[in-house]
């Protein structure tokens, strides 16, 4: 597996400055002395990680809204709950010990059946100060569409500035922070390439934008994933020539296996030197393809992460499968201080 295969010759500062040009008619990006240093007064200014999750009160699959969850018959799909809500307390609790996690209400009453996906919910712009303006979704799935709503009022009451997108955009599952004001953004299933115009336009941003072809890995979290400020795991297969070259301007590609993004090497989490990952390793046969193919992808995602310097951290999220997600769908980043740690 080569772990660095795109890395441009003309260094960093060639990037950022190739960066700057390709957004020209952008708003000026956020210089780096203006980064606000961490104070504790707010969660993009914690000198720790800070998350947004979710408790599974309204978590559901009556609606099939992906492709996973159309394979499924209704019986398959049937949620157990007390079992949904002891998985997801085991992700809360590993990442409450060492970061901030809030806990978006959930509204009566509302069949909001996947607000407990919160990485679609929106995005906190990174590159921004003081990190405290979030673009929130607007939903292509259907059964979503509320949750914009309930995301507004929670922003808001923390004191963010809140933007809804004007086209299609399902949050940070669909965009992710590189470094500097440089991101990837995925498009075509569910997000809309004019979003990413638009953010670029009002942000001072530099979005590499990757189109999204694969029904199963609808989201760009499902084939991308930044492990470091440095480094990022793509299923390069899955994107053109084109695509992949532009990425490599501004990020180290590592490669990995489509059986890998399959299933779910990059829907993974950073969180301090860990690598956070679902895997139901001990609930399957032994001898069965499903339970190579889950060795396959852990031993490949282990691999890289000694290159790196990291560990990895698997949690069972075989609840969730049901409704076609994995870790990273249930997590949303409110700052990215994990990536500002040295690695071991």
């Amino acid at each position: 597996m080569d772990l660095t295969t795109t890395e441009s010759p003309t260094g960093d500062g060639a990037l950022l400055e190739h960066a700057v040009a390709d957004a020209a008619h952008s708003k000026p990006a956020p210089h780096a002395a203006d980064a606000a240093e961490p104070d504790n007064t707010s969660p993009g200014m914690l000198d720790k990680p800070a998350f947004l999750m979710n408790v599974p009160f309204s978590y559901t699959t009556d609606q099939p809204n992906n492709a996973w969850m159309d394979d499924l018959d209704d019986a398959a799909r049937q949620v157990n709950r007390t079992k949904a809500l002891a998985q997801f307390g085991q992700v809360y609790q590993h990442m409450a010990a060492e970061s901030l996690v809030f806990l978006l209400p959930t509204p009566r009453n509302t069949g909001l059946q996947d607000l407990v996906f919160t990485a679609n919910l929106g995005i906190v712009l990174e590159h921004l100060p003081r990190r405290d303006v979030v673009i929130l979704s607007n939903f292509t799935s259907e059964p979503r569409v509320g949750e914009t709503e309930v995301g507004e009022r929670f922003f808001k009451s923390m004191g963010y500035t809140t933007h809804v997108a004007p086209h299609k955009f399902e949050g940070e599952a669909e965009l992710k922070h590189l470094r500097d004001n440089i991101y990837v953004g995925g498009f075509g299933i569910r997000s809309d390439r004019k979003t990413y115009d638009w953010m670029e336009r009002e942000f001072g941003m530099k979005i590499v934008k990757v189109a999204m072809v694969e029904k199963y890995l609808y989201h760009l979290d499902c084939s991308v994933f930044p492990v470091t400020t440095e480094d990022t795991l793509v299923c390069t297969e899955l994107y053109t020539k084109e695509e992949v070259a532009e990425l490599g301007r501004f990020t180290n590609v590592i490669d990995v296996s489509s059986d890998a993004a399959f299933s779910g090497i990059c829907n993974s989490v950073r969180h301090h030197n860990l690598v956070l990952n679902s895997s139901h390793i001990h609930a399957l046969k032994a001898g069965t393809d499903e339970y190579f193919e889950e060795i396959k992808k852990n031993r490949e995602l282990e691999d890289i992460a000694v290159r790196l310097g990291l560990e990895v951290n698997y949690f069972n999220l075989s609840e969730y499968h049901k409704g076609g997600a994995l870790l990273s769908c249930m997590v949303m980043h409110l700052n990215r201080r994990s990536y500002a740690f040295s690695l071991i």
